[in-house]
């Protein structure tokens, strides 16, 4: 399916299942992402950000678009493992390269550990910035078990991160709950996190 500029500036957009618009137009650009471990072609503008890509082109509705100009998060998917703030990058940029959003995490019947310990802690309340808080957490937990510092590691050159309090407030301060749920929200991040240390619980 493909977009003119005009239909995304205007919100003129035809749902998935309708016929896309007969009009070629002679902007739009072939553009192939691997989205969850499936490939979709499309055709798009080349300044359609991967968040418009994922939502309105693919129908991936579970990143949200919060800002809009990357100071929330809520837009947070993986991008080869690492976080991106979909809403500051364009789809063109991301060919060849795995992109995973909340949708490709976990099934209803087989949720991802961190997705469990949300429902489990209570993670949230709206539920809206959710998706990017999960996805972030995801990749933290990643740069942690890989000993990447942060701002506030007191030692750059330790092999090794000790996730306090701090560092993970940190590191996850570029995503925003406004409705304070922030407590849950390390819960949930630190069982995730011992449980990568210890195994899991029986």
């Amino acid at each position: 399916m493909s977009f003119t500029i005009k239909q995304i500036l205007t919100g003129d957009l035809p749902r998935l299942g309708q016929a896309p618009p007969l009009a070629a137009d002679p902007y739009l650009i072939p553009v192939s992402l691997r989205v969850n471990g499936q490939e979709h072609q499309l055709r798009l503008e080349p300044r359609v950000s991967l968040l418009d890509a994922l939502r309105e082109f693919i129908g991936l509705t579970g990143t949200k678009k919060g800002c809009n100009q990357g100071a929330c998060g809520a837009c947070t998917v993986l991008v080869d493992g690492e976080r991106v703030n979909s809403c500051l990058t364009f789809a063109v940029m991301h060919e060849g390269r795995d992109i995973t959003t909340i949708e490709g995490l976990g099934e209803p019947e087989d949720l991802h550990p961190l997705q469990a310990a949300f429902i489990e802690h209570d993670g949230f309340q709206c539920g809206y910035c959710t998706p990017g808080q999960i996805c972030s957490a995801v990749a933290m937990l990643r740069e942690v078990a890989q000993g990447d510092a942060s701002f506030v590691s007191a030692d750059l050159t330790a092999p090794a991160v000790e996730l306090t309090d701090v560092e993970m407030r940190e590191r996850m301060s570029g995503n925003i709950c406004r409705c304070g749920a922030y407590v849950g929200i390390m819960n949930a991040i630190r069982e995730v996190y011992e449980q990568q240390l210890t195994g899991p619980r029986a």
